[in-house]
């Protein structure tokens, strides 16, 4: 695992978006030694397999080698009662090369101005929107819009769909909205504000998924001899002397390597990043000691801030000659940006993706969803390590809806959401309507394979033909609820939304950047982890809260800016110092 000339300058220990991303831009330095170890494959242009490939992530989202086998997290139904049990649900984390980049909804928006303005409020100094804005200009080469706001030579394309390939069911939805007054927004990236949109995407010019493996890991950059790139192998702990992180101890086919080097980048996104801190005895010091971990420093913010954006689903049954066919292009073409209205919230703190279809099989082709998220969001939970064993899974606590404007503002969501679904409008194009909820058994089924796509077409058959039985057939096998019905009970409605509730999968926040004496704050505005030498964070663990957006975009500005700051230490430094490794 040497890189060519010694020990490596930087060891970064996950390879998601944000490894990726700061190994490319790290290794433009010829004199700058890399080794970037991430545990789940290789993904290169050449062998990754046409469910990534795709420009449709409906497959990929649910092939069990590239993720966490077993994560499991805990959402709502948060207890009125302390420690009461809670249920908990599998929570997907990619593990693969390019990490979420590589099995994500490759949706491309950045999120509001504010956003990154209140990062830089929180103590994150240098993260407002003027400081961010060059970042996300610099990651993109944006396929359809020009100007000021948007990059054109990125290695990150930025597209969006033709109207002109819109289903019945997208068309109408759309057409309705504007009929309402809502307002057209021209541009996701472009300025802030309330209205209907094409999503932004990355999607390639050749309609394909475009990965931080793939866009910014290149052949030529993998020949760079200061860079090696090592898969298949997991991180045990990180080492230490003293105090002063000196490496890490990676997992190997004849037991454990430990690699040193200068400093250590940790990237292993916000579920798995603090809980590599805390095993390794970084972290809240009583979580420690009850784990039976040596605490090295005593860091309370680790693992605690975890954020996300509260979601559910309301979902139409679509009629013929109104459905998205085509499995090969993207599912999500329209959003719908709006506001709460709610004291002490921002405008456009809501969001309404419309998914032409919900899955890659044919039930999935028969179904469009209205998927509802709070697009800023208030409630946290945390990541705490149960062992101190590499090879358990953290415990962790989402927390959603424990804040009661999230909570209200995810009742008053789920009532406009319902209205959009049951407008008359749609007559023509949808049926019958209902709320869902994304259990194991729609997990089970999604799933690629035959016996899946076998037992969806004719599930699909039936419901085509079933005529008046659709309702209970939908009722029985699909969703439980009657949307009529929670709409009618306030009661019904609060204990459907912390049953169904669910996150985005954009978590963040669990090691936030913030000043010195802010005790909440675990790294400085550059990702160095307070009081801890040697020890860096470089992912979307790092944000102080989760932008308005989809996280995609955010992590891989966040990550350039990271790798321009440790590049531009590099040249401060003095003489010499790039080439001394740790012990």
């Amino acid at each position: 695992m040497l890189v060519q000339g010694g020990l490596p300058d930087y060891l970064i220990v996950g390879g998601g978006t944000s490894g990726c991303v700061l190994a490319a831009r790290l290794t433009e330095s010829p004199d700058v030694r890399v080794l970037l170890v991430e545990a789940g494959p290789d993904l290169t242009e050449e062998s990754q397999p046409a469910d990534i490939r795709s420009g449709n992530p409906s497959r990929a989202f649910f092939t069990r080698e590239f993720f966490f086998d077993g994560l499991m997290a805990r959402f709502g139904a948060v207890p009125t009662v302390p420690d009461a049990p809670r249920p908990a649900a599998k929570y997907e984390q990619a593990r693969v090369l390019g990490g979420g980049s590589a099995i994500n909804g490759m949706l491309g928006n950045r999120g509001a101005p504010a956003d990154y303005d209140e990062w830089e409020a929180l103590g994150a100094e240098g993260w407002n929107w003027a400081s961010t804005l060059p970042y996300f200009r610099k990651l993109e080469r944006d396929l359809d819009v020009s100007g000021d706001l948007h990059g054109a030579d990125g290695p990150v394309p930025i597209s969006r769909p033709d109207p002109a390939t819109f289903c019945g069911f997208v068309r109408g939805t759309r057409d309705m909205l504007l009929a309402r007054g809502v307002p057209t927004v021209e541009d996701q990236n472009g300025d802030w504000g309330d209205g209907v949109m094409r999503v932004t995407t990355t999607i390639s010019e050749r309609a394909e998924r475009a990965s931080a493996a793939v866009c910014y890991l290149t052949p030529e950059v993998r020949r760079r001899p200061n860079l090696v790139v090592v898969t298949g192998r997991s991180v045990n702990r990180l080492m230490q002397d003293a105090g002063t992180v000196t490496g890490a101890e990676i997992a190997g086919p004849d037991g454990p390597v430990r690699i040193a080097a200068r400093e250590t980048i940790v990237c292993c996104g916000a579920i798995n990043t603090p809980a590599l801190l805390q095993r390794s005895g970084f972290g809240p010091a009583d979580l420690l000691t009850r784990t039976g971990v040596p605490v090295v420093r005593d860091i309370a913010g680790v693992g605690q801030n975890l954020q996300e954006h509260p979601a559910l689903g309301i979902s139409c049954f679509i009629r013929p000659g109104n459905r998205h066919s085509d499995s090969r292009r993207h599912h999500t073409q329209v959003h719908y940006r709006f506001s709460s209205g709610l004291e002490g919230c921002p405008e456009t703190d809501m969001h309404m993706a419309v998914l032409a279809r919900s899955a890659w099989h044919d039930v999935g082709e028969q179904l469009g969803t209205y998927y509802l998220w709070i697009n800023k969001s208030y409630s946290t939970g945390h990541v705490a390590i149960a062992s101190p064993e590499a090879d358990k899974l953290p415990d962790v606590d989402f927390r959603l809806l424990s804040d009661q404007r999230d909570l209200q503002r995810m009742r008053d969501g789920f009532r406009r959401v319902a209205s959009v679904a049951l407008d008359p409008a749609l007559d023509a194009v949808r049926a019958e309507v209902f709320p869902t909820i994304f259990s194991d058994r729609v997990r089970q089924v999604s799933r690629p394979g035959q016996w899946n796509a076998f037992q969806t077409a004719v599930f699909a058959r039936v419901l085509d033909f079933a005529g008046f039985a659709r309702g209970a057939l939908i009722r029985r096998f699909i969703a439980p609820y009657d949307i009529r019905e929670l709409l009618a009970d306030d009661a019904a409605l609060d204990a459907y939304l912390h049953k169904a509730i669910v996150g985005v999968w954009h978590c963040v926040g669990t090691c936030r950047m913030g000043r010195a004496d802010d005790p909440a704050a675990v790294t400085a505005s550059d990702g160095r982890v307070h009081g801890v030498p040697g020890l860096r964070i470089g992912d979307a663990s790092l944000m102080p809260t989760v932008p308005c957006a989809n996280t995609n975009i955010p992590t891989f500005m966040l990550a350039e800016r990271i790798a321009d700051l440790i590049r531009s230490e590099s040249r401060a430094a003095p003489a010499g110092l790039q080439q001394e490794t740790m012990p």
